[in-house]
């Protein structure tokens, strides 16, 4: 087998067949730094378009990081975030690449230009649901040191006395604060349970592949897609919640907030934009209804679309998760049904496959969002009701589990209500049942984030030390702002002053009138 040196090595080999010519593709991420790059091109052999294939390609020289002959490439400016990496421009004018740089595992191209395809096109899906799943793990933990900051300074920060002369409360005592903090945490949990999963599945299913056992690869990745795009979304919205529960602090760098804000929000669009990665999820929900539709056994999770419509909900104040599962299973297959119904409805009146997804975009993300939703919950309840967790963890990871799945639902009462499934009593439950759990999780609220075990070093805020020393913190750090190097800055000679000596020879005119 060639080495990566060799598999890359000297742009201007001729000695093959069938030559690839790369022309003004643009890809990402490529910026200062590096010298190759994984090009995701189309593969055209013997007249033929072959389809996406991925190519290692050489792009600068490495004697001098210089771009080599026929090559453009640079940064592409200041993003709102995550400026640590140069994400960049590329740009290739007939650039002349080997065969052998075409990557090759499971298709390939021999010397006469015969292309030999995968056994199965499914294999390609592989890389792209582990990225994912490990995008699902990262916007857990970016969710995960948001709650730690937050929490922690909502245990130290006092605020306004209840009674008049009273002892002013910790900012974490008010149920308002606890709204804003403990269905995120519980969300931080739930994503980091999945995230853990997902990864464990795909190298279970990736194992089967390698064995020529492709039946659950397409469940996986349209999961993963949905998943991607659920975990980023409530990371993202969540963590700026967070920033805004910790008022003008939160707005600070000193805080650690908008740091880890802009680090994670990107993943709303790399690695697939949010809406295409749920509309993907949903092509494949829709594909599991038709076949569920004409009697067809489903297995795994997607074995839900199997079950019987129930009409109504025993769900009660108990808040038994088997209730709070059905419902959310119940709920996401209405919602699939409603998109797909309405897609074959199109498609019946002369509606083009492509058009009729155009026209049902709106709720075949819906149908996406619920679908992931009743796979996380159900998700978070297995692991947190294991039996071998020890009794006093399990009791509080439960309620956190039962707070996920009650915020939920009271979140999108409209989606949960509008077949009769949950009545306006059991809405009014919901809701009072969730303001019970804030209260259960309050005394353990600290010691769960402090379980995420993230140093001060990692944290990086002035607010979320672990000493809860956060006022000497943030005075420590506002000395170190460069506006403080001088105590009178150069704009008051050239600004300030002017404006304070004109406005006092106008004061004193209007005297003397």
């Amino acid at each position: 087998m060639c080495t990566l040196q060799k598999l890359i090595q000297d742009l201007n080999i001729t000695d093959f067949a069938e030559q690839f010519y790369l022309k003004e593709q643009l890809i990402i991420s490529v910026g200062k730094t590096s010298n190759h790059v994984v090009l995701m091109a189309q593969l055209l052999s013997q007249g033929k378009c072959h389809g996406i294939h991925a190519f290692i390609v050489q792009i600068r020289s490495e004697k001098d990081h210089t771009p080599l002959p026929g090559i453009s490439v640079g940064d592409i400016g200041n993003k709102i975030g995550y400026n640590a990496m140069d994400n960049g421009f590329l740009r290739f004018d007939n650039v002349r690449i080997p065969r052998r740089n075409l990557l090759a595992r499971y298709s390939r191209i021999e010397k006469d230009g015969t292309y030999i395809p995968a056994k199965n096109p499914r294999l390609a899906y592989g890389t792209m649901v582990f990225v994912r799943a490990l995008i699902v793990g990262g916007c857990s933990k970016s969710l995960a040191q948001a709650c730690v900051i937050t929490t922690r300074y909502s245990a130290v920060r006092r605020q306004t006395e209840i009674r008049p002369g009273g002892e002013e409360p910790q900012v974490i005592d008010y149920q308002t604060q606890q709204e804003k903090i403990f269905p995120l945490l519980a969300a931080a949990y739930a994503i980091f349970f999945t995230g853990d999963v997902m990864l464990k599945e795909y190298v279970r299913i990736n194992a089967d592949m390698e064995k020529g056992i492709f039946d659950e690869m397409a469940a996986l990745h349209g999961l993963a897609a949905g998943l991607k795009a659920y975990s980023a979304e409530i990371t993202s919205n969540g963590i700026d919640k967070l920033r805004r529960a910790c008022g003008g602090h939160g707005y600070s760098h000193a805080s650690g907030l908008p740091k880890i804000w802009t680090y994670i929000t990107p993943a709303c669009t790399y690695e697939g934009e949010n809406t295409v990665m749920y509309l993907q999820c949903a092509r494949y929900l829709v594909k599991q209804y038709a076949q569920a539709a004409t009697g067809q056994k489903l297995v795994g999770f997607m074995s839900y679309l199997n079950n019987p419509v129930k009409q109504r909900s025993a769900l009660n104040d108990t808040l038994n998760m088997s209730d709070m599962i059905e419902a959310y299973e119940h709920t996401a297959a209405r919602l699939i049904k409603v998109a797909a119904t309405r897609m074959q409805s199109l498609m019946k009146s002369g509606v083009s496959v492509e058009e009729a997804r155009n026209m049902c975009g709106v709720p075949m993300v819906s149908a996406a969002k619920a679908h992931c939703e009743a796979y996380v919950v159900k998700l978070f309840s297995s692991v947190v009701n294991r039996n071998d967790l020890e009794p006093s963890v399990a009791r509080v990871l439960q309620t956190l589990c039962k707070l996920y799945a009650v915020y939920g639902i009271n979140e999108r009462l409209g989606d949960f209500i509008h077949d009769g499934f949950l009545d306006g009593q059991q809405a009014d439950m919901i809701l009072n049942q969730t303001l019970s759990l804030f209260a259960e999780i309050r005394p353990n609220a600290v010691a769960l984030v402090d379980a995420f075990d993230y140093p001060d070093k990692i944290l990086q805020s002035c607010i979320g030390r672990y000493d809860g020393r956060v006022y000497e913190a943030l005075y420590e750090y506002a000395k170190t702002s460069p506006l403080n190097k001088q105590e009178v800055h150069g704009s008051y000679y050239t600004t300030l002053k002017p404006l304070m000596e004109g406005k006092l020879k106008f004061d004193s005119l209007s005297a003397r009138l």
